[in-house]
């Protein structure tokens, strides 16, 4: 990704810098744990107030109204504005439709992929089976128990408030070509 602006971590900074944000929900992004070892280890250096929560109650925290928008990564954002990030990011862009709140993106330019038309033709990459049957080499599963891994889910741009990168920002809900990511210029 990328040390500086045009990241998820970013926006949280800079919103932290403002005196405009209260505390941020890190999901632990299962099964290799991003988010409680990375995000959560970037905002303890930054002294940004968070809470580590497992990656099944994201809906639950943004229903209950504890949440008054969503900000993602993106591992790579197609034409259209669909964008791939570590699996769970569409539950939780449906959580934010349903509660009415913004879900936007946040990612380098550098992520923005004007060959590809849409997310369906973005491939996702299936792990190992055994990182989510096992726990530490441990089965955590009945020993017969296959493991499905897609480490990335596409979030369809229709459920993306705004896409942000260090040269602009876009609602893909607006504009079907978000090439303004890559040019810098704002639609």
């Amino acid at each position: 990704a990328t040390t500086g602006w045009g990241t998820a971590l970013g926006v949280i900074r800079e919103l932290h810098e403002r005196g405009a944000l209260d505390v941020v929900y890190v999901d632990e992004t299962r099964p290799l744990l991003q988010g409680a070892r990375l995000t959560a280890w970037e905002l303890e250096r930054e002294g940004i107030d968070y809470r580590v929560q497992a990656d099944g109650a994201a809906a639950s925290t943004i229903l209950r109204g504890l949440v008054d928008f969503a900000i993602i990564g993106a591992d790579r954002i197609a034409r259209n504005g669909d964008s791939a990030n570590k699996i769970g990011s569409v539950g939780v862009a449906l959580a934010c439709q349903a509660a009415g709140i913004p879900f936007m993106v946040a990612a380098p330019s550098s992520t923005v992929d004007l060959d590809t038309a849409s997310g369906e033709e973005i491939e996702i990459e299936l792990r190992d089976g055994a990182e989510v049957t096992q726990l530490a080499g441990v089965n955590i599963a009945p020993m017969g128990a296959q493991g499905f891994n897609p480490a990335f889910d596409v979030t369809p741009a229709k459920y993306i408030s705004a896409i942000v990168t260090e040269k602009c920002v876009v609602e893909p809900k607006d504009s079907p070509d978000v090439s303004a990511l890559v040019n810098g210029v704002n639609k």
